[in-house]
């Protein structure tokens, strides 16, 4: 069984907050001098930051937006899409996997490209979350998120982190590396909170789910203890609510019959454990409350459409982190 967290977060939407726990695949610090340009590849299952800490560049994504970024700017790309950086509208960019670049450490390098014009600098980052909850988040976020540096005060925080970045960035002392990667990983939490706070589309669904007084405390007993032999009348009980109206409730706010989303997120659980752990089907079927070995593998195959033991085979190919294996 996991560990619990003796300080849990004491509400529902900072308990999905807390589950982003990230593993970085891949960080590079770029001095670039115009003309330049950078095509990033599409890396499904990640997430890329980008951080200018001088200069600016202009961003084109797969979804046809397109804008400026300038000094101090943020940019999320949440669901790994190919995008393109560039020093301005039309500049050639070649593949990042197609330009020298130094290696630093497995998954941090130092990218210099252009024609020696007007410089800029940025930090890149991609990022995979750990654990099951952040998907349930990630996949809800849209295909952009731009926090600007003037945009408000109360990004002043995040700014005093974008400066310290950049000012690790430019002078890689010892220890700089980790430092660069722990900040990019809070920048990374501190947008997606931002955009929350923000974005009426972060009231509905899942999210919004949460935020409900109610169904929001029955969502986080499910995620802390998935073994439980959950039924719509023992969350109800929890809640103080009657089966039928909860049992409505919670359909009409999360889009799904509670024990279907109960099944669903042990599977979610139970995939993570098998890419991630290497778990055996039997350490599963134990830790989320089955009977036997195959009750478990007949629900995951179920939920997921495919076996748990094909995941498992599957998944050191997986976690290969892509631009640094082929760096």
């Amino acid at each position: 069984m996991e560990a619990s967290d003796p300080f849990p977060p004491s509400d529902p939407l900072g308990e999905a907050l807390h589950f982003l726990r990230m593993n970085g695949a891949y960080y590079c610090r770029s001095e670039l001098t115009a003309p330049w340009g950078l095509t990033l590849p599409s890396m499904p299952g990640y997430l890329w930051f980008h951080v200018v800490t001088s200069g600016r560049l202009w961003l084109e994504t797969g979804t046809d937006e397109r804008g400026w970024l300038q000094l101090g700017d943020l940019v999320l790309v949440p669901h790994g899409e190919g995008h393109v950086l560039r020093s301005e509208p039309g500049a050639p960019a070649p593949g990042i996997l197609d330009l020298e670049r130094e290696s630093v450490s497995d998954r941090y390098e130092i990218l210099r490209h252009g024609e020696g014009g007007a410089p800029t600098s940025l930090i890149c980052g991609a990022v995979r979350f750990e654990h099951p909850a952040a998907g349930n988040l990630v996949e809800i976020l849209p295909p952009t998120i731009h926090l600007e540096a003037s945009s408000s005060p109360g990004l002043e925080r995040m700014q005093s982190m974008l400066r310290l970045m950049a000012s690790e960035a430019g002078e890689l002392r010892p220890g700089g590396e980790a430092v660069i990667t722990r900040l990019g990983d809070i920048l990374v939490i501190q947008a997606i909170r931002a955009w929350i706070e923000s974005d009426p589309a972060a009231q509905r669904g899942w999210l919004g789910a949460l935020q409900d007084p109610q169904i929001g405390r029955a969502i986080s007993s499910i995620h802390r203890d998935p073994a439980r032999n959950w039924t719509v009348a023992s969350l109800a009980h929890e809640l103080a609510m009657s089966r039928s109206a909860f049992a409505a409730r919670f359909t009409e706010v999360v889009g799904e019959p509670v024990m279907s989303y109960v099944a669903r997120w042990r599977m979610q659980v139970a995939m993570a454990a098998l890419k991630d752990e290497g778990a055996t089907i039997g350490q599963l079927a134990d830790r989320l409350g089955y009977r036997s070995e195959a009750a478990f593998s007949r629900a995951f195959k179920r939920v997921t459409g495919v076996s748990p033991g094909a995941v498992r085979r599957s998944a050191g190919e997986r976690d290969r982190a892509p631009i640094a294996a082929a760096g």
